[in-house]
């Protein structure tokens, strides 16, 4: 069975996940965790300083270790908002190439949701572990305050029906408006305003009403969850001390100012954080010294740096939506990309129908987006599948092609919603440049490249779509032109006339015998006729068409 390896470099800190494959779900193997901060120097001057790079690159060389102590088959790096933003960000990645041979993937903001809500919501061992704390498939908002920007999404029957991401991380708002400590209450106000600002857009897109659970993720709300729970054990007498006598006395009194009611026990819904903890203790944290956070149980030295801004985050988002409280999760970003990786390989996992349907819906959406008539677009689509399928001995293109060549026959025409002139040439932008859920900045790009040459050019080196897919990609992607280029022939505008189209392969050549339609098949006779030279260019046969 496959082991699998994510590896997430976040503004604030890198986390390796590493799973093996056991009866087609996932089983943790190991786990590491390192603070380096990347984002801390990008969110002060927009470039990745070098003591961070320096630190990233320790931590990745110590997780190449476990990655091959543990004999991994595939891994996947993805970086988020800190790399969104540097200047240097393809520096950066050059280096992690050299350092490590590692790809170093950077992901948009809605990608980032996308994942984590797979994380959390999907199939697989640690998912089972988070089915009692998710209940019922209701309407359910995910919260992921990171260091660099906030990930908010909507999910109904474990299907996402949005998602925002908010520059509101805890690491970029800290650098902003908190420089010192305590927290200066100008600075303090005006991270307020903006926070509510962009809570405020965010609400405008997300309508969070009947929400059955909000669930919390990454560390902001781990350090949340845990020191309302320590402050609610020790107010009630059921632990020991929460404080750590080195911090001295000050810290001592901060701590128990801190302790909650005995209703936090007793909460309507078990493992619930409510929402007035929540921001008493978010008021709490401002006046205290770095020393007298550090002491606060559940927030540890790094976490304590940066806690007032992300408990500030909290308690707004919270408050603003209307929230009673939320659970925190241990599940996240490198969860959702092991599940991914798992949905993509294994057919019969219990994530992949559901990672294909997500995707796919998330292709017919950006069609719809760009007026794209499906109706007319759906037998292009069925006809470049078949070619697909049937041709496979000719081709030979990898499985993964058949879902690349049908979103491209979908989306070839998303050009035309810019300008009629030269829409293959802005379908290739558009598709590229598209957030489209399951599909990495490669992948579009292979997509929009298929759907590019539709016209009179023909894939060259060098060409523009060309330019950020791995050369040894470039064949493939010239074979499934011509089959989709073939489908296109096979549709000249009769949606409601589809022909039914027969594929012969002998050693020399391809018979394509077409059954006419009510209107007859004249018109793509001719325009397949027309592909035969193409054809005979890329596969080395002749493309005889016939009618039946």
């Amino acid at each position: 069975m496959p082991t699998f390896a994510a590896i997430d470099i976040g503004s604030n800190s890198c986390r390796l996940k590493i799973a093996k494959v056991a009866a087609h779900q996932l089983k943790t193997l190991h786990e590491d965790r390192e603070v380096t901060r990347l984002g801390a120097s990008v969110f002060e001057c927009g470039l990745v300083s070098p003591d961070a790079m320096a630190a990233t690159l320790q931590a990745l060389k110590r997780f190449q270790r476990a990655v091959q102590l543990h004999g991994v088959d595939q891994i996947r790096v993805v970086a988020t908002s800190a790399m969104r933003d540097a200047r240097n960000g393809t520096v950066f990645q050059a280096i992690v190439k050299a350092e490590t041979g590692w790809e170093l993937e950077i992901i948009s903001g809605l990608e980032e949701g996308r994942l984590i809500h797979l994380g959390v919501m999907g199939g697989g061992e640690a998912q089972a572990e988070s089915r009692a704390m998710i209940g019922a498939t209701g309407r359910v908002l995910l919260v992921d305050l990171g260091g660099g920007s906030c990930e908010i999404t909507l999910s109904e029957r474990k299907r996402i029906q949005e998602t925002v991401s908010l520059p509101l991380g805890a690491v970029r708002l800290t650098e902003e408006f908190l420089p010192v400590d305590p927290a200066p209450a100008e600075g303090l106000e005006r991270m307020r305003r903006l926070i509510a600002r962009e809570l405020r857009l965010a609400r405008s897109k997300i309508q969070p009403g009947n929400v059955s659970r909000v669930i919390g993720t990454s560390g902001t709300a781990a350090a949340l969850s845990e020191a309302i729970a320590a402050a609610a054990r020790d107010g009630s007498g059921k632990a020991g001390k929460s404080g750590k006598k080195s911090a001295g006395k000050s810290a001592g009194k901060a701590i128990q100012a801190l302790a909650v009611s005995q209703a936090v026990l007793s909460a309507p819904v078990a493992g619930v954080t409510p929402t007035r903890e929540v921001r008493r203790l978010a008021d709490k944290l401002v006046p205290m010294t770095l020393a007298e956070r550090v002491a606060v149980e559940g927030i540890g030295p790094r976490r304590a740096e940066i806690i007032v801004a992300g408990a500030q985050v909290f308690a707004e988002l919270l408050e603003s939506f209307g929230l009673a409280g939320f659970s925190y999760s241990p599940l996240g970003l490198r969860d959702g990309i092991l599940a991914q990786m798992l949905a993509e390989q294994d057919a019969r996992a219990s994530a992949h129908r559901e990672f294909e349907h997500q995707r796919w819906e998330s292709v017919l959406a950006t069609a719809r987006r760009y007026g794209v008539d499906l109706h007319h677009a759906e037998p292009v689509r069925a006809h470049a599948v078949q070619l697909y399928r049937e041709l496979q001995a000719l081709h030979e293109l990898p499985p993964e092609y058949e879902s690349w060549l049908a979103a491209a026959a979908i989306l070839r025409d998303t050009g035309k919603f810019i300008n009629y002139q030269g829409h293959h040439r802005h379908t290739q932008y558009v598709v590229s440049s598209s957030e489209i859920y399951g599909f990495t900045p490669v992948q579009r790009t292979l997509v929009s490249a298929i759907a590019r040459y539709l016209g009179k050019s023909r894939p060259q080196p060098g060409d523009r779509a060309l330019r950020n897919i791995p050369a040894g990609e470039h064949q493939h992607v010239h074979r499934a032109v011509v089959l989709l280029r073939l489908a296109v022939a096979l549709n000249q505008d009769r949606a409601s006339d589809v022909l039914r189209v027969a594929v012969k392969v002998y050693p020399k050549r391809v018979y394509l015998e077409l059954q006419p339609g009510r209107t007859g098949a004249e018109l793509e006779l001719w325009s397949l006729r027309k592909e035969a030279d193409y054809f005979r260019e890329v596969f080395g046969r002749e493309l005889f068409c016939t009618l039946a």
